[in-house]
Parts: structure tokens; C-alpha cells; sequence
């Protein structure tokens, strides 16, 4: 078994859609970033690369890179999800947290979960995701940005 740790924060500002976990989020803001900016799935993709030796999201997706401008980070998770599979690892375990002081998380953390259960192909049992605020304190608390952590738990397919 590997395990691996994950961490991403991106800028609030209004006129971009809030996407995370995959989800689209009714709010006023939506976060800055070269590609849809979810923070939830960059930490996790963190995680996944990081559990399986293979650096971390900059080294394959380079924010200076063309092609993944205003790519979903969907569809850079199915890629990691191949880096996975093809270094012989199954996803055992997801957990995960997302810090934002708004909008509410809870509406949505379901769908979050059945988005990234459809596009890593696990059971939605593998994947949890959690929310939390910084009572007003900090970037998060003020609103000027969301934060995301995640873990990941990686075994070996036999």
C-alpha cells in the first residue's frame, strides 16, 4: 500500500464559474486558474500522483501549457487515473476536505462524490469529502480563496 497527501488553494473572483469536486456551484465567485481551477480535484490528483511516485500535478499538466487552458480537471483526473492503472495501482481509499467559509459545501458533497466515483471508476464507499470553515479567519475565512486537502491510499492490482 502508498499513500499519498494532497494540498491546492485558488483565488476567488467573480466571473468564473465555482467548480468543485467536479460540480458546478451556484455563488457569486468562482475561482482563478489555468485550467477550471477545482481545487478539490487538484489536491486529490496531488494525492493520487504523489501516492504513486509520479510527482505531482504541475509535472504533468503544466499551468503554462496551451492545451490545458480552461481544461475540466475532470479530464485530467481520467488521465491520472491511467497513470494509476498503468503503473499497476488500484485506488483503495479517498478522503478529503475542502476549506471555505461560502458558500455552504453540504448541498453538494453527494454529487461531488458520485462525480469523482464516475470518473475514477470506484466505488463511491472509497471516496469521502468533508467541509469545513475558518470561522472568518484567513484567505478562506475572508473569501478571497478556497483551499482543498486530500489523502489517498493507493494498493498494487494482482
Amino acid at each position: 500500500m502508498r499513500i499519498g497527501i494532497g494540498y491546492d488553494v485558488h483565488k476567488m473572483v467573480e466571473g468564473r464559474p465555482l467548480v468543485l469536486g467536479g460540480v458546478n456551484i451556484p455563488h457569486e465567485k468562482g475561482l482563478l486558474g489555468h485550467s477550471d481551477a477545482d481545487v478539490l480535484v487538484h489536491a486529490l490528483m496531488d494525492a493520487l500522483l504523489g501516492a504513486a511516485g509520479e510527482g505531482d500535478i504541475g509535472k504533468h499538466f503544466p499551468d503554462n501549457d496551451i492545451k490545458y487552458r480552461g481544461i475540466s480537471s475532470l479530464a485530467l483526473l481520467v488521465k491520472v487515473k491511467e497513470i494509476l492503472h498503468g503503473k499497476g495501482f488500484m485506488i483503495l481509499n479517498i478522503d478529503s476536505v475542502i476549506v471555505a467559509q461560502q458558500p455552504k459545501m453540504a448541498p453538494h458533497i453527494g454529487k461531488m462524490i458520485s462525480c469523482l466515483s464516475e470518473t475514477l471508476d470506484i466505488s463511491a464507499g472509497r471516496i469521502n469529502v468533508k467541509a469545513t470553515s475558518t470561522e472568518g479567519l484567513g484567505f478562506t475565512g475572508t473569501g478571497d480563496g478556497i483551499a482543498a486537502y486530500a489523502v489517498a491510499m493507493l494498493g498494487h492490482v494482482r
